[in-house]
């Protein structure tokens, strides 16, 4: 595992730079959903000044965590989605702190927050604000249930299991008398969410360029796990309906199975794929049963028929060996990997995709973080660079871009407005 390399899968760099050289972002940012989508733009070559409240953002808090070089915690939730930003300590909520902030809108072309329901608002720095600052700046505004519109939702807090459960995917694929399994891929409601909320960015600039002015993008956390999980109302529309403590009966093979050391999964979704399938296990009969005619068999035979002929032939196998002879008889198969399998895949070796981040507390092993997925001929891939400590760029942003002094900057440290 290393850490991507300078010049990337593309080779040397060039003169072609990265596609977000010169886009400048202020984000008002905590936790997951909108540092996710920052951090991606700061890895397309944009540069992102975090502004955080006096005592950190509260992703900092989360455990498992580290020491900073500054000596204070720094949570995992964190460490994942801040590397090479900036940040600016300001106490928005005083009279003071809001000004600094309006003042840094005008060298700026984007301003996000995940601030909460109209918090931006209520604390003087909403679109319409920021709007008659600077006409072509891009507000995007992060929420559970939308800033726009009259959701019945709208004032609820929210994290990634909020929406996950609202959109359906949690009893869609809960097992029949058992409990919902919470955030089953970590926070995807996060992930999703800034995803979508790094596209409508990237499109307001874009369309910036074409009309000269901003506008406000808003994204919600419900709006983008329905989109996620758009199966589950697509499904029922076309009449696959449960009652919840019923087994999920889909038309297909798209499930786990047991290797010699641990599960791999299989997708089998068309007739041809089965065929592969039954000419791999020696089970050409399967071919002219009439049980296999149509998919449904497939699944009403699953556990009598199907499950143990592919256990038998896989439990001689590892789950790796198990995936890569399918994958070669063009059947979709994957192994089960631990995190300990991901150290050591080739696919994330070549392609860069764990980050090291070194620990700034004297323990050896690096922290992991995932490394960029979007992959661009003339984009090259360089170190992420560190996370910041709190307000560690404060005096350095704030003298750059509004003049002020030593002396100014003192006054406003003294009065608790930065840090």
């Amino acid at each position: 595992m290393n850490v991507e390399s300078p010049d990337g899968p593309g080779g040397s760099d060039g003169d072609f730079g990265r596609p977000l050289d010169g886009v400048n972002v202020l984000a008002i940012e905590q936790l997951q959903a909108l540092p996710i989508a920052t951090q991606m733009m700061v890895r397309m070559g944009a540069r992102v000044v975090k502004v955080e409240p006096i005592a950190g953002e509260t992703g900092r808090q989360a455990l498992p965590a580290i020491t900073d070089k500054s000596g204070r915690k720094a949570g995992a939730t964190f460490l994942r989605y801040n590397l090479g930003k900036q940040s600016v300590a300001v106490d928005i909520r005083t009279e003071r702190g809001r000004d600094l902030v309006l003042a840094l809108v005008p060298h700026f072309d984007v301003v996000c927050e995940n601030l909460g329901p109209h918090r931006a608002d209520k604390l003087g720095i909403g679109y319409s604000v920021l709007e008659a600052i600077n006409p072509r700046v891009i507000v995007a505004s992060l929420s559970g249930f939308g800033n726009t519109g009259n959701s019945p939702y709208q004032e609820w807090p929210a994290f990634a299991a909020v929406a996950e459960a609202m959109s359906g995917i949690y009893e869609y694929s809960r097992r029949p008398h058992q409990l919902p399994i919470v955030n089953p891929m970590g926070g995807v409601g996060d992930t999703g969410t800034g995803l979508f909320t790094l596209i409508g960015i990237l499109a307001a600039l874009r369309h910036r360029d074409l009309m000269g002015r901003g506008q406000f993008v808003d994204v919600s956390m419900f709006d983008s796990m329905i989109s996620f999980s758009d199966l589950v109302p697509n499904f029922w529309s076309l009449g696959l309906k449960r009652d919840p403590d019923q087994e999920l009966r889909i038309p297909m093979i798209n499930t786990a199975f047991k290797a010699s050391d641990g599960w791999f999964l299989m997708s089998v979704f068309r007739r041809h794929q089965f065929e592969r399938l039954a000419h791999l296990l020696n089970r050409e009969e399967w071919i002219t049963d009439p049980r296999f005619d149509e998919p449904w068999g497939w699944v009403d035979h699953m556990a009598t028929v199907i499950r143990p002929a592919v256990e038998e032939w896989a439990s001689s196998r590892t789950k790796m060996e198990a995936a890569r002879t399918l994958a070669e008889a063009k059947i979709a198969a994957a192994p089960g990997n631990s995190a300990t399998d991901l150290l050591e895949d080739p696919h994330v070796i070549e392609r860069h995709m764990l980050v090291q981040v070194p620990r700034t507390d004297g323990v050896e092993q690096p922290v992991l973080v995932a490394g960029n997925p979007v992959k661009m001929s003339r984009m090259p891939e360089r170190p992420d660079g560190e996370f910041p400590t709190v307000g560690e760029h404060t005096d350095e942003v704030l003298h750059e871009l509004l003049g002020l002094d030593a002396s100014a900057l003192a006054s406003l440290r003294h009065e608790g407005v930065i840090a």
